[in-house]
C-alpha cells in the first residue's frame, strides 16, 4: 500500500470508531425525554435498553441510527480501500459503540451498530440472519437470544455463501466481541431472568410494562456487569 493508502486506511478506521461512539439513545433520550438511558433500565446505553427506557417509537429511533453508524463507515471503506481495511472499519464502529470516547468508554453491546456493518459487507448472509433474528424474537419474546444466536450464525453465513477470508475472519472476531459484551444477559437467561418484549398481539395480564412506554417487561433487577456497560 502507498502512503495514501495507508493514510486513506488510518483515517477510515478512526472515523469508523468516532461514529461509533455516538450515542443515539443517550442523546435523544436527553434531548425529547429529559432521560439519560444510562441511570434507567441494564444501564445499557444500546438499542434493546432504549426500547425499555425511551418506548417504542425512540427505540425504534434508535435502532435506525445503530444500524446506520455500521452501514455508512463501512459502504465508504469498500468504496475507497481493500476487504481488509473494510473488515477493520467494521470492527472499529462496533468497539466505538460499546467502549465510546464520548461515554467515557461505556457504551452499548453492539449488536444493532455490528449489524449494520455486517449489512454493509455482506447484504445477502446478513439479510438470513435478520429473517431469523426476527423469528427467534417473536417465538421467544427475549432479544438477548435472538441476538446471541445471530451472533453466532452471522460468521457460519459468512463462510456458506463464500465471502472474502477478510470478512469471514472479521465476522468471527466482531461475533466474539458481541458474545462477550452479552456475558451479563447470559447469566440471566440460565437464572430465567431476562426481560421479555411484549408485543400488542401477546400482551396479557401479568405483564407489567416497562419504565418507558410498556415495550418491555423488567423481569429482574439490573445486572452490575451490564449497568457497567
Amino acid at each position: 500500500m502507498s502512503t495514501s493508502s495507508w493514510l486513506t486506511a488510518v483515517g477510515l478506521v478512526v472515523l469508523g470508531y468516532l461514529v461509533g461512539s455516538l450515542s443515539p439513545s443517550v442523546f435523544l433520550g436527553k434531548l425529547l425525554k429529559g432521560v439519560d438511558v444510562r441511570t434507567h433500565g441494564s444501564g445499557n446505553a444500546g438499542t434493546t435498553n432504549a426500547f425499555r427506557v425511551l418506548g417504542t417509537k425512540l427505540g425504534f429511533a434508535v435502532l435506525v441510527a445503530d444500524v446506520l453508524k455500521g452501514v455508512l463507515p463501512v459502504l465508504l471503506a469498500k468504496y475507497l480501500s481493500t476487504p481488509v481495511v473494510t473488515v477493520l472499519v467494521a470492527f472499529a464502529c462496533v468497539i466505538g459503540h460499546n467502549y465510546s470516547i464520548f461515554l467515557r468508554g461505556k457504551g452499548g453491546k453492539g449488536v444493532a451498530t455490528g449489524a449494520g456493518a455486517a449489512l454493509a459487507m455482506m447484504p445477502l448472509p446478513m439479510a438470513i440472519v435478520v429473517v431469523l433474528f426476527v423469528l427467534l424474537l417473536v417465538t421467544t419474546r427475549i432479544v438477548s437470544i435472538a441476538s446471541i444466536a445471530c451472533t453466532i450464525m452471522f460468521p457460519v453465513m459468512a463462510a456458506v455463501f463464500h465471502q472474502p477470508l477478510a470478512y469471514i475472519v472479521g465476522a468471527c472476531v466482531m461475533a466474539v466481541v458481541v458474545l462477550w459484551a452479552h456475558r451479563g444477559n447470559l447469566r440471566r437467561l440460565w437464572r430465567h431472568q431476562e426481560p421479555r418484549v411484549n408485543f400488542p398481539w401477546n400482551k396479557r395480564a401479568g405483564d407489567e410494562p416497562g419504565p418507558g412506554a410498556g415495550s418491555l417487561q423488567e423481569a429482574a433487577p439490573p445486572d452490575p456487569e451490564a449497568t457497567a456497560r
